[in-house]
């Protein structure tokens, strides 16, 4: 890569049927691009299971979550619970999520988004795993939820923020980390978050494809099906260094540390 360090990307949908065909290619493709770390997401049961048995696959380079998307939230039961515990016993699940909020599509009830949530949160400060976290259109509720869980949980990090200050500093004031994607080099939605750009602390920054999701629209050239891949994490980088007047190797330098640190990959414990 020349210029960064090795990257690590915090949320990769690698289970995802759009990378069924060619998923061995995306991942060597990510390790010619300079990231060597993939933490891959689990959105419900059956994707946390899927996404632990890849991270088995290639220990040291893939990692995964274990948790209930709140899209998913309608269909959490009491072997829930008992299931997403087994998988986050594993060392190689490093948080619990993608859990949270989203009341902008409300797949699920809102009350049952806010009791599937609560009881993830209360797994994560069980097992003592850092928390993987998503909010959409739901921040009062969210941080009313979040607040009352914040002094027993070790991390939490809110995944792909694309808001402006009014949602970024009651999560700094959390001492929450915060997740960037690719969201950041489209112009016609950025323009609220690169207001407080600057503001996110770099000890609490890291960076994240969301892959196949979030493909960035200023890349060239444009991947033909769309798609987006942990590849694509040193055009992200760049982007946001640019816009933080930092050096693209410093900034890779603090994001992989700060991930490395939420994660607890240095530790033993964490080694597969």
């Amino acid at each position: 890569m020349g210029d960064v360090c090795e990257l690590v990307d915090i949320g990769v949908n690698l289970t995802h049927g759009r990378f069924d065909r060619d998923r061995d290619e995306v991942i060597k493709r990510a390790i010619e691009a300079g990231v060597t770390t993939l933490i891959l997401t689990g959105a419900d049961s059956d994707g946390s299971k899927a996404a632990l048995d890849l991270a088995r696959e290639r220990p040291g380079l893939l990692w995964s979550t274990a948790g209930v998307h709140p899209h998913q939230a309608r269909d959490w039961s009491a072997d829930t619970t008992s299931e997403i515990r087994e998988l986050a016993i594993d060392p190689r699940v490093v948080a619990i999520g993608e859990t949270g909020l989203d009341f902008n599509r409300d797949f699920s009830p809102r009350s049952v988004q806010e009791r599937v949530f609560s009881r993830q949160l209360e797994l994560a400060v069980e097992l003592q795993r850092p928390v993987f976290l998503h909010q959409r259109d739901a921040q009062t509720r969210f941080l009313a939820i979040l607040r009352d869980y914040r002094d027993s949980l070790v991390e939490a990090v809110v995944h792909c923020f694309t808001g402006g200050r009014e949602e970024l500093w009651p999560y700094l004031d959390l001492d929450l980390y915060i997740g960037i994607t690719g969201w950041l080099c489209d112009e016609r939605r950025s323009g609220l978050l690169k207001t407080c750009i600057r503001d996110i602390p770099e000890d609490r920054l890291m960076i994240e494809t969301d892959a196949p999701y979030l493909t960035p629209r200023d890349l060239e050239p444009k991947p033909k099906d769309g798609r987006n891949e942990p590849a694509f994490l040193p055009h992200i980088l760049r982007h946001l260094a640019q816009l933080r007047d930092r050096d693209a190797g410093q900034l890779a330098s603090t994001t992989t540390a700060a991930a490395r640190r939420f994660f607890r990959l240095n530790q033993g414990a964490n080694q597969a």
